[in-house]
């Protein structure tokens, strides 16, 4: 068996600024380990993930939720995990249904070679429709946005070391951050709060998911798996997370800093008491608005509500 470490010291030159000259020494930083992480389901590989190797149990049911794998913790019946000298194979063993669905999964995406049709599937599921959150009847007030995203900075102990990992948590108003993990990916920091908050009967509805990385399309379809009706950020959303966290009825929060965040979706669940929008923000309106830049194609207006806070 071996002893996987989360952070290693390795050394370095360090160059720095003194005075109008410039100084080379020696020393020691800290950093985080990155780690191949097998999931074996039924004991065939189903893929293989570079993660920190922490919270493996957590990993292993948040990546099984992720995937579609499975749709409730029952269905696994066994998780077993393997050290090995170079990486780390989750043993995942589905209850008979689960595993039946996996392997028909399988039998479907193995096509003929060159048939040109193969990975329609596979773009299929990156697009599929998120469940659906809009029911959630939480609020949050917005100096509670503000307080998430602070509480969760000081519950991240591998960043605080090595300022090279995300974190993902679980915001309750009047508890604060009920749980959260870090990991080197930000996917991977997400399936693991996902995994621990359904190992320990967590509902997702009660909360909001603040994460410190930019918004991407697979972050709002985990975060609706979850169930959480609320994605606070402390970086920008992608144009598809938006539309995506719109079709879920999922109030999307970003950029926080401080007191200041932006709301792209859903601002009803954040009370704005004195604030007056602008005429042209219709935020249930999933649209875009003409680029103003033709030659930026890249580049997509979303209607927004920019809140900022003063004193």
């Amino acid at each position: 068996m071996v002893e996987r470490l989360t952070r290693l010291s390795v050394p370095r030159i360090t160059r720095r600024r003194k005075g109008a000259g410039e100084v080379y020494a020696t020393d020691r930083r800290i950093v985080p380990e990155e780690t191949p992480v097998a999931f074996s389901y039924n004991g065939t590989t189903h893929a293989v993930m570079m993660a920190t190797p922490a919270d493996m149990e957590d990993f292993a049911v948040g990546f099984s939720l992720s995937e579609g794998i499975i749709s409730r913790i029952e269905e696994i019946s066994e998780i077993a995990v393997e050290e090995h000298d170079d990486g780390v194979d989750i043993q995942i063993r589905l209850a008979s249904e689960a595993g039946q669905e996996l392997t028909d999964r399988r039998r479907r995406m193995a096509g003929p070679v060159g048939c040109g049709l193969c990975g329609i599937e596979s773009i299929e599921q990156a697009l599929k429709p998120v469940a659906s959150v809009d029911r959630a009847r939480l609020k949050l007030m917005p100096d509670e946005i503000a307080e998430a995203v602070r509480l969760l900075s000081a519950v991240q102990p591998l960043h605080s070391e090595t300022g090279a990992a995300h974190a993902a948590g679980f915001y309750v108003a009047g508890k604060g951050i009920v749980a959260a993990r870090e990991d080197v990916g930000r996917h991977n920091a997400l399936d693991k709060l996902a995994g621990a908050l359904c190992r320990t009967g967590m509902r997702g509805e009660t909360g909001a998911v603040v994460i410190t990385s930019r918004v991407s399309i697979e972050m709002v379809q985990k975060t609706a798996i979850i169930g959480a009706p609320i994605l606070i950020a402390v970086s920008a959303p992608t144009s598809l997370a938006i539309r995506t966290a719109q079709a879920a009825g999922m109030t999307l929060i970003a950029l926080v800093r401080g007191d200041e965040f932006d709301i792209f979706t859903r601002h009803e669940r954040i009370p704005l008491a004195g604030e007056t929008l602008a005429e042209d923000v219709t935020l249930n309106n999933p649209a875009t608005k003409p680029n103003p830049d033709s030659a930026a194609s890249s580049l997509v207006q979303s209607p927004t509500v920019r809140l900022v806070q003063y004193g």
